[in-house]
């Protein structure tokens, strides 16, 4: 099995240097957190050429084996993504075999304009500032969501031709959440994995978006089978969107959809530990710590290290170190702060006007507190090298790292990795979803610059002991969960997904079976065909009156009750009125209100057996109170039954309320002689003693049928899968147990299948 590893950028840079392409290795947690994992599956002396992605095009010899303490074997990785320039078409092949023989990547080729609108626009004007809780700073332009769009495509297109139908694919952040989807309608039974690596919003923060591009955003992200978050508060908020947008509900995490199951779980992802806490030490680092110490004496050092972004809180955080200052005097000429900022989407207008910002902060809090011998704020804007790195975290009494919205951030964790003697001080960001794990550091609301001044002054006279204590818990859960661990888990978990979709699968009506059920349906002589309505033949609508018959449905069953072979039931919750609108004048049985009505061919309606419907005057107030208390929802009254559907109502409301209904219902209804059950949408309260079963029990013993195949998609459908003998073939619409020996996926397969049928 390959490992494909899908995110915007390559673990690389490509740079063309006097018309040579050269390779600069990429910065950034996702670049270092997955290497680091690459790496671990080379633990194994297990060796083999590897697969030819084209034959024109192969990857040389890899070492491959087991990560740690993990059952997934990776033969090889692959990381698609984009090279970081264009490429001109002469140079496309060359890039492609030196990116596969150095980095085993293969890059996706975009033009420079595409990536504007692409990186630049969609994805930091729009997905960016939206789920950092920004919403001022968003841009809705239907032009560069187009490109967002085609980029995904792009990436689609370039996987496909090298994917192998046992290969994984694991697909990173907000560059491309449509491409799962994409991905899933090329090669449907690939293992396919999305992580999101920025905060998911919450449900009205999402909702901002235009509904079309939240919807297309969330089926994307669903064309995977796992989906995975830093944290719950995320977790919660996707699954949150999909039930308020697309009305899926879930079980502890669980979405099942019309084709497969999904699952969303939590994964906070971690750092290399050994790596940060090994370094430490080294020679490289502490020369580089000396040459800091020249410069920096015996202050006390409080580390700020951010990429520029606005997201961050760095403004906030220097307003609170000048309010320290201000409140603590004694502190003066004792303490600096090492204000690293690197680097970030140079050009960008926001991005430019927060540098001016902070470069007119910082010297203005240099100019108001700092003298000839000490200077209150060291800024730096650039980038560091990872000894430097290890070395000012190794310095740093205390870092204050205090962004204002982020999905993990790995500085604070790389931070306590580095402290080997268990000493200094972590403050961080509630809004950070580090904070979740790390909770023994010096937790703050970045908004309130008192309170980052309040924390500077605790981190800063913390007793020793006390840092250790907490440094030792926070050191200990790192370690125990790396980023290795993370990586081997989420793998893991996207594998024993696929065994758990088997299991929804297994009773998937096969070809072999369905050719088997045709020869049997063309052999019969005496058939007997049961058939749902709703769900079944059409798909469902807002209201029952909505989903009248089409043209396709009319002629499939016209043909199918022409065939003198046939006894065709269309057994149905609807009234019996509805069905007689619409079928009347086919050659057709029919059973209303799942059994209580029975209607055969040229004959008036029954019913089934003697009922009374003295009971719903005592039912029918408390379904209308609910109905006031669920906007969108309505009650259909029928004969002997009541029904409160709710399809169009606030799908998160609805549940709420879906429940409380049916707590009273039990109650009300304890001595009264009625069924009261829960559909898809609705809830229903009819007569007891009669169902699906009981009408089916009427027609099976009408003659001897040598065929019969009964297809229905909700639990009305149970009581007549149930009453069917053993040859019967019984078919459920949907990915749900069932008594049914067999499913079919929705009811655009049960048309088709029909449609076979009429052929024979």
């Amino acid at each position: 099995m390959r490992l494909f590893i899908i995110s915007n950028r390559l673990p690389f840079t490509a740079v063309e240097k006097e018309g040579e392409l050269e390779f600069e290795e990429s910065a950034g947690g996702l670049v270092t957190g997955l290497s680091a994992y690459l790496d671990s599956l080379k633990g194994s002396s297990l060796r083999r050429q590897s697969s030819v992605l084209r034959p024109d095009v192969t990857i040389g010899t890899t070492e491959e084996g087991y990560g740690a303490s993990a059952t997934f074997v990776a033969h090889e990785h692959i990381w698609v993504g984009w090279p970081g320039i264009t490429v001109k078409e002469g140079k496309k092949e060359e890039l492609k075999e030196k990116a596969l023989s150095q980095f085993n990547a293969y890059p996706v080729f975009l033009s420079e304009e595409s990536m504007e609108k692409f990186y630049h626009g969609f994805c930091n004007k729009t997905i960016w500032p939206l789920f950092h809780y920004f919403p001022s700073y968003v841009l809705y332009d239907e032009d560069l969501w187009n490109c967002y769009k085609e980029v995904n495509e792009t990436f689609c297109e370039a996987i496909t031709q090298i994917l192998q139908p046992d290969d994984m694919v694991w697909i990173h952040d907000y560059h491309l959440l449509l491409l799962p989807k994409l991905l899933r309608e090329k090669m449907s039974e690939i293992p396919i994995g999305f992580f999101l690596h920025i905060p998911f919003p919450d449900c009205e923060i999402f909702r901002l978006l235009p509904r079309k591009w939240a919807k297309e955003i969330l089926n994307g992200i669903l064309g995977a089978d796992l989906i995975g978050f830093h944290t719950h508060d995320y977790t919660q908020y996707f699954l949150r969107s999909v039930l308020r947008i697309l009305g899926y509900e879930h079980n502890l995490g669980q979405i099942v959809l019309e084709d497969r199951m999904v699952k969303v779980e939590t994964f906070p992802m971690g750092i290399d530990f050994h790596k940060f806490y090994n370094s430490a030490g080294s020679s490289q680092v502490e020369k580089e710590k000396d040459e800091f110490k020249k410069i920096l004496g015996n202050s006390e050092v409080v580390l700020s290290l951010d990429r520029l972004d606005y997201t961050k809180g760095i403004i906030n955080r220097l307003e609170g170190f000048e309010l320290f200052l201000k409140k603590n005097p004694h502190w003066h000429r004792k303490v600096v702060l090492l204000l690293i900022v690197v680097p970030s989407r140079v050009g960008v207008e926001k991005y430019q006007e927060m540098k001016n910002r902070i470069d007119e902060l910082a010297g203005r809090i240099n100019g108001e507190f700092g003298s000839i011998g000490w200077t209150p704020i060291i800024y730096q804007y650039r980038h560091l090298p990872f000894h430097t790195l290890v070395a000012l975290y190794t310095l740093s009494r205390v870092a204050l790292i205090t962004p204002l919205r982020d999905g993990m951030n790995l500085v604070a964790k790389e931070y306590i990795a580095t402290r080997t003697d268990k000493t200094g001080v972590l403050i961080l960001s509630e809004m950070a979803g580090a904070s979740k794990e790390l909770g023994e550091a010096v937790i703050i609301n970045p908004n309130h610059r008192e309170e980052i001044a309040e924390a500077i002054k605790e981190a800063l006279e913390m007793p020793q002991d006390e840092q250790v204590r907490r440094n030792q818990i926070m050191q200990k859960r790192l370690e125990s969960y790396n980023v290795i661990r993370w990586a081997n888990d989420f793998t893991q978990e996207i594998l024993s997904l696929k065994e758990e979709q088997k299991k929804f699968s297994a009773k998937l009506l096969t070809p072999q079976i369905k050719e088997k059920l045709i020869r049997d349906f063309g052999k019969a002589q005496r058939r007997l065909i049961f058939l749902d309505y709703d769900g079944t033949l059409v798909p469902f609508a807002p209201t029952p009156q909505m989903a009248r018959p089409d043209e396709e449905v009319l002629m499939l069953l016209k043909r199918f009750s022409a065939d003198s072979k046939n006894e065709v039931v269309l057994a149905s919750g609807r009234e019996r009125h509805n069905l007689q609108e619409w079928f009347g004048n086919l050659n057709l049985d029919l059973v209303a209100e799942h059994g209580v009505w029975i209607k055969g061919k040229n004959e008036e309606w029954k019913l089934i057996k003697p009922l009374t419907s003295n009971w719903r005057p005592q039912i029918l107030p408390l379904l209308k109170r609910y109905v006031d208390r669920l906007p969108g929802s309505f009650v259909e009254e029928k004969d002997y039954s009541l029904v409160w559907h709710y399809r169009r109502a606030d799908p998160e409301l609805s549940s709420i309320r879906a429940k409380e209904l049916m707590d009273d219902l039990v109650n009300f209804t304890a001595n009264i002689d009625v069924q009261v059950l829960q559909g898809s949408k609705v809830v229903e309260i009819r007569c007891a003693g009669v169902n699906k079963g009981t009408a089916g029990m009427y027609f099976l013993s009408k003659d001897n049928f040598d065929f019969i195949l009964a297809i229905g998609d909700d639990w009305t459908d149970e009581d007549l899968f149930k009453v069917l003998p053993e040859t019967a073939y019984s078919i459920k619409v949907g990915l749900s147990s069932s008594y049914a020996k067999f499913n079919l996926r929705n009811y655009g397969e049960v048309r088709h299948l029909l449609a076979q049928l009429i052929k024979e």
